[in-house]
């Protein structure tokens, strides 16, 4: 007895929070939860060098959760504790005029925090998410979120700034991202249409965090990668959000992580609804989704279209690899303002990444180093179609680096670039488009490969 004491005593405050919030007995009720009276809490100790070091896995917070490694592991994640008053003032009372979008887990609403509120914490705009009990997610998935986002830091990763565990209440506080989320632009016509280049870099980014998360010492799957999920900063670089559903992935000689299928109809990796084993390949088939309703601004579950065009991949996927069929992909809102070589390179990426078998998948390092390059592609460059493990890929050389590589190349290869570049002239089929934009009527060619190099 002596013992147990002596270790409850060793805990600190934020092993003493914790340990109430991981029984999670204020989270059983089912009445709708309003804040109420604030409380106080005791604030996490100083941070420890050990926490630092090694990531904590919700597997370890779930098995030691009565035991001083929780507090040791999170005190070092700098996460600031709130109080349900705090964050009600903060939100102006959650006032409807602060309302920002509602999910599986409940509403978030913007709000401010003041100079010197917090120690340590500058006034800044955050982002407040309340747990609602009739929702689809709930205290697990809070603490998940808590035990991820606590730890993990990467610029694709959304800043999780601390949380609110009081009585039945369950809350958490994000920096706050004032483009919203590329769901809101692709499909509810905010403001603005995103560019090419603005939608690669979305994509680009958000597979570095995907990297980040598959790649890490303790590696992680999101097994939530959705559009509603990504969240745009005022530069719109991308940052994932919303990890109440993420797992530790498989480590050493396991393959997969057996687990209850969750997830958002159309995202999910055949396999996995099938089977309940969930990897890394897993997030790699959300992501081909994703890359897809970039491309084609179409959502991947769209009710309101005939049936043969609701499921957006099983209609598009193999139009994919096809460049000829790329202006059946491709978003209208664009109106052909993007080059059609890169944009296929785009197109091939998405069609890997939806195989139906996960080992002909990409890994996310894989996808990161097809797509970064095309950044740089403003006009279309040479087309070249080659295999990649049996599937068709295409590698786009950009205009102003191909002429400054044939300019230092001997002159047989010069000639044979020439030569080569006349035949696909003569191969290639030219598509007359009609582009207008408000008082000007202008046209231009797309020119598509020949149906003899189709993929």
């Amino acid at each position: 007895m002596a013992r147990a004491s002596s270790k409850k005593k060793e805990r600190s405050g934020w092993g003493s929070l914790f340990g109430g919030c991981l029984g999670g007995g204020g989270a059983a009720g089912s009445r709708k939860v309003r804040p109420g009276p604030p409380r106080k809490r005791a604030v996490p100790s100083s941070s420890s060098a050990a926490a630092q070091q090694q990531r904590l896995s919700f597997t370890d917070v779930m098995s030691t959760a009565s035991e001083q490694e929780l507090s040791v592991s999170l005190v070092g994640s700098n996460l600031h504790v709130f109080t349900v008053g705090e964050l009600k003032a903060a939100t102006q009372g959650f006032l409807d005029g602060n309302f920002l979008g509602e999910g599986g887990f409940g509403p978030v609403y913007k709000g401010t925090v003041a100079d010197k509120a917090k120690p340590g914490l500058k006034a800044q705009p955050i982002a407040v998410k309340l747990w609602d009990p009739e929702g689809a997610q709930g205290h697990k998935e809070w603490l998940s979120e808590v035990i991820f986002l606590g730890q993990l830091r990467h610029p694709n990763l959304v800043k999780l700034i601390g949380y609110c565990c009081e009585d039945e209440h369950r809350l958490l506080v994000y920096e706050y991202m004032p483009k919203g989320s590329l769901e809101n632009h692709l499909f509810k016509k905010f403001p603005g249409m995103l560019s090419w280049s603005t939608r690669l870099n979305i994509a680009v980014g958000a597979a570095k965090g995907l990297v980040f998360l598959h790649d890490a010492e303790k590696p992680v799957i999101y097994r939530d990668f959705k559009t509603s999920n990504i969240l745009l900063d005022p530069e719109y670089k991308a940052k994932l959000s919303d990890f109440g559903l993420a797992k530790d992935g498989p480590e050493g000689d396991e393959t997969h992580v057996s687990t209850r299928v969750m997830g958002t109809h159309g995202y999910a990796a055949p396999e996995y609804i099938l089977t309940g084993h969930l990897t890394a390949k897993s997030d790699v088939y959300s992501f081909g989704v994703v890359l897809l309703e970039i491309l084609s601004g179409r959502r991947a579950v769209d009710k309101t279209r005939p049936s043969r065009e609701q499921n957006l991949v099983e209609h598009m996927r193999s139009w994919l690899k096809d460049p000829q069929k790329l202006t059946r992909v491709m978003d209208p809102a664009l109106q052909g303002q993007y080059p059609a070589a890169a944009a296929h390179r785009v197109a091939m990426v998405a069609y890997r990444c939806l195989s139906g078998n996960p080992k002909n998948r990409p890994d996310m390092c894989q996808v990161v180093a097809d797509l970064e390059p095309l950044l740089n592609v403003i006009g279309d460059g040479d087309i070249v179609v080659s295999a990649v493990d049996g599937e068709p890929a295409l590698h786009v050389a950009a205009p102003k680096e191909e002429k400054e590589r044939l300019a230092m190349a001997p002159k047989e290869e010069k000639e044979r670039t020439t030569a080569r570049r006349r035949q696909s002239k003569a191969t290639r089929s030219p598509q007359k488009v009609a582009r207008r934009r408000p008082g000007q009527s202008e046209e231009f060619w797309v020119w598509h490969m020949a149906g003899e190099v189709r993929a």
